[in-house]
């Protein structure tokens, strides 16, 4: 600050030390007028001087200390009150920005809470035309066109059911529940679910629980599970996918291994990143990139650890660590 507070006052030092040295050099060149007094005089008015500045400093540069340490939030407390007509400007020009940046927040909070209100409100309408559509899609004589709307119908409520998540995930740390849950019945709805797509495709599923219960939200796991078993299955043909759980180092882990494309080496620590589809997801027209990127941000709140190893031709493993009880003791409100 000191070194602001030198280059803000730089003209007006610069004009004692010219006066000082117009004395000097009027006593040098008039003979009349002995230097040494005049020097003494000079060397007085310089000391004078930079104790004053010395004095002058803390309190000229209090204001703008506070206002530098503010840490740019809406309450201005922290901001002392200006002590000159200058600061006082200052202050007035930051209390006048703050209240029009807290009107225009207030308005964008309330546009997006009326949008997303609506969008789910949507999304919410949509799911009861989508229910009768599968029932009309089940009773459908030809198998063939059966599996293939099925399909569709599978991709349409997979897109809109990532959309009513991913709304609810910035809040999603008021909706937690975390107990015990019973992996088995999650894991069957969401195998149940992708039952006709896996037909079609000839995918089975291979599950074994060592561990049967893990501590959790069990809305937000299902999720999290929907999202990799889909994935699973979308990039896999023919073989089966393996579910295992068991514990490693007091936690319980969950598995879900599949023998599909893989994952190219060079795209393994991007497949989390929004909108990230790969170079082999780009060439899926269904790929959206949205599904790990969920997932992780899901993850994150429930101190769920997710690990991804893959070979590209021979498949991938994705990894759940789930946490222990005590670990929940840094999620408020736990």
């Amino acid at each position: 600050m000191i070194r602001k507070y030198i280059t803000e006052k730089r003209s007006w030092l610069l004009l004692l030390a010219v006066l000082q040295l117009i004395i000097i050099f009027v006593a040098y060149v008039d003979a009349a007028i002995p230097l040494l007094p005049v020097l003494y005089i000079v060397l007085l008015n310089v000391l004078l001087c930079l104790a004053f500045v010395f004095l002058r400093y803390s309190k000229e540069t209090r204001f703008y200390r506070s206002l530098e340490a503010w840490d740019q939030i809406y309450d201005l407390h922290a901001v002392i009150e200006p002590g000159s007509p200058l600061e006082r400007i200052v202050h007035e020009a930051v209390i006048a920005q703050t209240d029009r940046y807290k009107r225009e927040s207030s308005v964008n909070y309330q546009l997006l809470e009326s949008e997303k209100d609506d969008l789910l409100s949507w999304i919410h309408e949509v799911k009861t035309p989508l229910t009768a559509m599968q029932l009309m899609i089940e009773r459908l004589p030809d198998e063939t066109l059966q599996r293939q709307l099925m399909y569709e119908w599978l991709r349409i409520h997979h897109l809109l059911d990532q959309q009513l998540h991913q709304k609810r995930i910035p809040f999603m740390r008021n909706d937690l529940f975390i107990e015990n849950i019973s992996l088995e019945p999650v894991l069957n709805k969401e195998i149940r679910a992708l039952k006709s797509w896996c037909i079609s495709k000839g995918i089975g599923f291979d599950v074994e629980l060592e561990v049967e219960e893990v501590l959790t939200d069990g809305k937000w796991l299902a999720f999290m599970l929907r999202q990799l078993l889909t994935n699973a299955v979308k990039y896999s043909e023919a073989s089966d996918i393996l579910i295992r759980s068991g514990e490693k180092d007091g936690h319980a882990v969950l598995t879900i291994e599949d023998s599909g494309q893989g994952i190219d080496p060079r795209d393994l620590p991007r497949i989390y990143d929004k909108g990230f589809t790969s170079s082999r997801g780009r060439q899926d027209g269904a790929a959206t990139g949205m599904g790990l990127y969920l997932t992780r941000q899901v993850a994150e709140p429930l101190l769920i650890s997710i690990h991804a190893v893959s070979v590209p031709g021979e498949g991938s493993i994705f990894t759940l660590t789930f946490p222990r009880e005590n670990d929940f003791q840094r999620i408020t409100g736990v």
